[in-house]
């Protein structure tokens, strides 16, 4: 019988110490480190046969000119959004940790795609019945016969039905509630995290098996468990929106087989989850009336241009102080415009409200939406509604210079494939577009704009 080790581990971050102590030295949070006991068993209760072996780590050094470097082909998700954000599909033998807010729609997600796949599918879920997954398949009106279903906590039960089924892609919902026979602490603490998704790489990588894990994340929007763990898989996805609106975005924090600079959109409707092609129409609202206060934006979400409004209210401060509100933007950056706006241009709004909103309820951090910001502010403080086929993408400096922004002629095509008559842009901007259907609007500083627009 193998001797009983007893370690202590912060709930935190996942530093391991040797004995109790009140304050974690890494993270410095208080009273977060618990013990847990640890014990190995002598011998494996899941072997991998060597018939079920379609890749094996090489057993000597190679030279890098002699290592295949021939990829294998990725498997298609037939979901275009999730295939986007991974580079092109899922990669055989790969680690995808999926993360996001409780009800955000991952288990949503995960199953809708594994019912569209053509591929033998195993799907494990720790947290509902096998009944309660059937009607959410009902819900989204998907059915196959190549996904299979079961409800398994116990890593070596799970590890024989899959030599057993024998699938082509592995989803576990979620990695949290896994628990192993090699180690005697609860499921979801942290050295249960580590060992369960240590015998799933390796279960991955030995028989190129693709295996996709959700997982929890804490009130601070990070991953749950030890940040160990996303160094340990090849992917980390961020499945992110509110939950009040209808839009998700899927992006990619971590992606060891393609671009992290990609990201997919989503429309939570009845039915699961569908994938919004062209976003731009859907965040730009539809109105016959021109209404003071708006702007529209060319941004870039990854290497997708968006077209975004951008509404502001700009009122008399009814209480001594103003107050100031973001929606989807960084407040401080609010502030500092409307300092270049008051120094610069002229405007006293240090009397008066502002609250400024994203539509969509999507987060916006691309420094091309500050003109459009001000634009906006600078509307509804003179009651003037912009013309409806303006756009703007340009960054505002300190100085009420317009400065420019990087892939710009990605985004005046964009606004003219959308309908907008004029783009307001940097002056500094090189543009080599030519005998384009919009008026591309050239200007260097703030008060171009204000002769513009007033």
């Amino acid at each position: 019988m193998a001797k009983v080790k007893t370690t202590f581990f912060c709930q935190n971050c996942g530093s391991q110490y040797a004995k109790w102590q009140g304050q974690c030295t890494a993270c410095k949070e208080w009273n977060t480190i618990v013990e847990e006991v640890i014990q190995k068993p002598e011998k494996s209760d899941w072997k991998i046969s060597s018939s079920n072996s379609s890749q094996k780590r090489a057993s000597k050094p190679l030279t890098i000119n002699a290592i295949d470097a021939s990829e294998d082909a990725r498997l298609d998700t037939i979901d275009k959004e999730f295939n986007r954000v991974l580079g092109g599909g899922v990669v055989p033998g790969s680690l995808i940790l999926l993360g996001g807010e409780p009800g955000i729609g991952k288990s949503t997600l995960l199953l809708q795609i594994a019912l569209k796949l053509q591929y033998k599918t195993l799907y494990v879920s720790g947290e509902e019945s096998q009944k309660q997954i059937k009607m959410r398949a009902e819900r989204i009106q998907a059915n196959n016969d190549t996904c299979y279903i079961l409800t398994e906590t116990k890593t070596q039960n799970i590890f024989k039905q899959i030599e057993d089924l024998k699938p082509d892609i592995v989803v576990i919902d979620s990695i949290q509630t896994l628990h192993s026979d090699y180690i005697e602490s609860s499921s979801g603490s942290i050295s249960q995290i580590k060992e369960c998704t240590t015998e799933l790489i390796k279960f991955a990588k030995e028989t190129a098996t693709p295996v996709i894990l959700i997982g929890h994340i804490t009130k601070d929007g990070n991953i749950a468990g030890p940040k160990i763990l996303e160094h340990m898989v090849d992917t980390v996805l961020q499945f992110e929106g509110d939950r009040n609106h209808v839009f998700r975005i899927l992006r990619a924090n971590k992606n060891r087989f393609g671009s992290t600079n990609e990201i997919g959109i989503y429309e939570m409707q009845g039915s699961g989850l569908r994938e919004v092609s062209n976003p731009s129409e859907i965040l730009i609202s539809k109105k016959d009336e021109e209404l003071s206060g708006n702007a529209v934006a060319a941004t870039l979400e990854g290497l997708r241009p968006l077209m975004i409004e951008v509404q502001a209210l700009v009122s008399t401060a009814v209480y001594g102080t103003p107050q100031r509100s973001a929606t989807g933007f960084n407040a401080k950056r609010l502030n500092m415009l409307l300092a270049v706006l008051e120094k610069r241009a002229g405007f006293r709004l240090g009397t008066k409200d502002v609250f400024l909103n994203i539509t969509g309820g999507i987060t916006v951090d691309d420094p091309a939406i500050d003109l459009a910001v001000v634009a906006a502010i600078l509307s509804s403080n003179e009651d003037e509604a912009l013309q409806k086929d303006y756009c703007f993408a340009a960054e505002v400096g300190l100085s009420g210079e317009i400065r420019p922004v990087q892939r710009v002629e990605q985004r005046i095509l964009e606004a003219e494939k959308l309908g907008f008559s004029t783009i307001f842009v940097s002056k500094y901007n090189t543009i080599s577009l030519k005998n384009t259907g919009i008026k591309i609007q050239l200007i260097s500083k703030i008060e171009d704009l204000v002769s513009f627009i007033t």
